[in-house]
């Protein structure tokens, strides 16, 4: 290492370094940049991405580690810089926290918008690009609060700390396209657009079902990837298709 030997509790070097006093002032426009730069790209990655913190939190963690891991460990950062970063971080947490509070446009532009993801048993592919999650994310979100198939959802939303609110019915749910078992393990069985079909189908794309005595056509969504059978017990065995639900 090279450099002048550290001389062990040498105070000025401890609390001040041998930058000037008027660094402390460089110190506190460097704390501001950092932490609003972390701030936007933290947004940027979305709810998804940022799981049950909120960005503001996010950036509190990173921004008082960092803050408070430097100089504990290199004796060239003096502890006075440190604690001034930690107190700047700090005050702008509580400097935020009091304007999300106070204006809803700042804690939109902060926390975001819940986003509708299902209405009455059809999920809606825009929301889902919107929330940045796939088909397959809304089926396991939807399976962690046991729901089985989508006609049992009357809405689901995604709210703004990236978890999932489900609004099931209360009487007996009507029937709806199966997410359980996983697609991933047991995808649905596509139904043959050339052979008539009687009963409830849904929509693979989108979730939508009908009643259809005859042969299928496009849904209105237009998904190319077919339909299946609607059910109201995906878990119920073998034989229970769309016919069985009517």
């Amino acid at each position: 290492m090279s450099g002048p030997p550290v001389v062990p509790f040498d105070w000025h070097r401890i609390w001040l370094g041998d930058a000037p006093p008027l660094f402390l002032l460089e110190i506190v426009f460097r704390t501001a940049v950092i932490f609003v730069w972390l701030l936007l790209l933290l947004r940027l990655t979305g709810k998804r991405g940022l799981a049950q913190l909120s960005a503001l939190e996010l950036v509190i963690v990173i921004a008082l580690g960092s803050a408070a891991g430097d100089p504990l460990f290199y004796p060239e950062v003096p502890l006075l810089h440190a604690m001034l970063a930690l107190a700047l971080v700090v005050g702008f947490q509580r400097a935020l926290a009091g304007l999300v509070v106070r204006s809803e446009r700042v804690e939109t532009f902060m926390e975001g918008q819940p986003v509708e993801l299902v209405r009455d048993g059809v999920f809606s592919v825009a929301a889902l690009e919107q929330a940045n999650l796939s088909r397959e994310d809304l089926f396991e979100k939807l399976r962690s609060h046991t729901v089985m198939q989508l006609g049992e959802v009357r809405r689901a939303y995604f709210e703004q700390d990236g978890g999932l609110t489900v609004f099931r019915h209360d009487t007996a749910p009507p029937p709806g396209l199966p997410v359980v078992p996983p697609w991933d393990l047991e995808p649905p069985t596509v139904l043959n657009p050339d052979l008539p079909q009687h009963g409830f189908v849904a929509c693979l794309d989108c979730g939508r079902v009908r009643q259809v005595s005859g042969l299928l056509d496009g849904c209105t969504c237009g998904g190319l990837d077919g339909w299946t059978a609607a059910t109201t017990d995906p878990l119920a065995g073998p034989g229970r298709s769309a016919r069985h639900d009517v």
